[in-house]
């Protein structure tokens, strides 16, 4: 991810849940908030223990990540994005993260679709 950093530390992930404005879908949440860092993004992917065991949780981890890395340069600069995974969203395949990811993020205003 050449445009982003990751949020790391929990109370950057409160103060996006706390003061961002969140999307939902089917299989994911998207937590949105501005920051201070003009030319960059960092996102946070929040897989909870309900979801699954541990490699169900990584691989659905590395889905949304690998859809972000790949529709980066698509989305705006300065924001703290946080995407939380449902329950639901355990055996889907990546087409469907990818699809998932991109209509929350059209929803936040935050990318542009070419097919619009």
């Amino acid at each position: 991810m050449k445009f982003s950093e990751s949020l790391k530390k929990n109370r950057e992930f409160q103060k996006v849940y706390s003061q961002g404005k969140s999307y939902a879908n089917r299989y994911l949440v998207m937590y949105v908030l501005k920051n201070n860092l003009n030319e960059k993004n960092r996102v946070g992917i929040s897989v909870s223990k309900k979801v699954g065991n541990s490699v169900i949780r990584h691989h659905l981890t590395r889905l949304i990540r690998e859809s972000y890395r790949l529709h980066e340069e698509m989305f705006n600069s300065g924001l703290d994005i946080v995407v939380v995974a449902r329950v639901s969203a355990k055996e889907i395949s990546y087409a469907q993260v990818e699809s998932a990811l991109l209509h929350l993020a059209d929803l936040h205003g935050i990318i542009e679709l070419e097919n619009k």
